[in-house]
């Protein structure tokens, strides 16, 4: 595309992980099955959920939110990537590209706001278990939900609104296989130095705040845990939270990768890397994580199935 000084960029360029085609069916397949799986897998989990009465409690309410971000969050990205793949583009219209960034991001806050609701509930759970009902009523969790996707919508967009108020006026080829604001940057024409601070200024401030406090509620619950005499009653209090600390120590594994590490070790395929990591194999890998560890879930999934074969 022919672009000036004075002309707006009217699509971008999705670079993707190679310049060979021959390789675009083996990427296809392989995020094909696992957006299906995500998909699959997370539904699923919403719907044991929702017609298992014994789950109606404050994790599973919070367990029924990080399912429909997880599919927020890679169905924003993946069917795209998909298309451009079968139909060997590598395009995406401004617009589009504008409209996937403050989905995402508002997909991913949220999210990262959630693993901070829900260690508190566990914090809630083994240390405090007598306030427990108290601490965590249905009125207060409902507020914290609400918190968790008013907060990640409004910090989304805030910083899409300062990207459109930058000028994109070429080159347009984007070295990645999705729109991410840490790439979009140094595609403008104009300063952006506001973005920049304001990017680093949530990292430091939601990022690191939500971080310190999940840390301090495993602090918390670990040396609670210890002074548990009987190992059956340690191995009980671990397997009620396991699964949620394996998840949330891969996300913030990515997104230490992406967004924290030194932007001296940074490179595209990092990037890529780190980015298919927390846009399609998390959100695919998380319903069997709480599946497998939680008899809960896996009974209520066996339910629904007996259900579904039963009509």
């Amino acid at each position: 595309m022919a672009l000036n000084n004075q002309t707006q960029v009217a699509e971008f360029i999705l670079q993707g992980f190679s310049e060979n085609p021959h390789f675009d069916i083996l990427f296809f397949c392989f995020f094909l099955s696992f957006y299906v799986l995500a998909i699959i897998g997370n539904s699923l989990i919403i719907a044991s959920i929702w017609i298992t009465a014994g789950l109606h409690t404050p994790m599973y309410f919070f367990l029924i939110n990080l399912a429909l971000l997880d599919i927020i969050c890679t169905t924003t990205v993946v069917p795209k990537l998909l298309e451009n793949l079968a139909e060997g583009k590598k395009t995406i219209p401004f617009v589009e590209c504008m409209t996937q960034i403050f989905v995402f991001s508002w997909a991913l806050g949220s999210e990262l706001l959630l693993f901070t609701a829900m260690a508190y509930d566990r914090y809630v759970a083994i240390c405090r278990p007598l306030h427990y009902s108290t601490l965590m009523s249905e009125k207060i969790c409902g507020m914290l939900v609400t918190g968790v996707w008013l907060i990640g919508g409004m910090n989304s967009a805030i910083h899409t609104a300062m990207l459109l108020q930058l000028s994109f006026c070429g080159p347009n080829v984007i070295d990645h296989f999705f729109c991410e604001i840490p790439q979009m940057l140094p595609l403008s024409c104009s300063s952006t130095k506001v973005n920049e601070l304001m990017t680093l200024f949530t990292d430091l401030v939601l990022a690191g705040t939500n971080f310190l406090l999940t840390i301090m509620s495993y602090g918390f619950i670990i040396a609670n845990i210890m002074k548990i005499r009987s190992e059956e009653g340690k191995k009980r209090a671990f397997s009620t939270c396991s699964s949620h600390l394996i998840v949330i120590t891969i996300f913030y594994f990515a997104a230490f990768c992406a967004y924290i590490s030194p932007s001296t070790s940074y490179s595209p395929e990092k990037g890529k890397a780190v980015a298919v990591m927390y846009t399609t194999l998390s959100p695919a890998v998380n319903p069997l994580i709480y599946t497998l560890r939680n008899k809960d879930v896996k009974t209520a999934l066996k339910k629904l199935f007996v259900m579904w074969f039963s009509f």
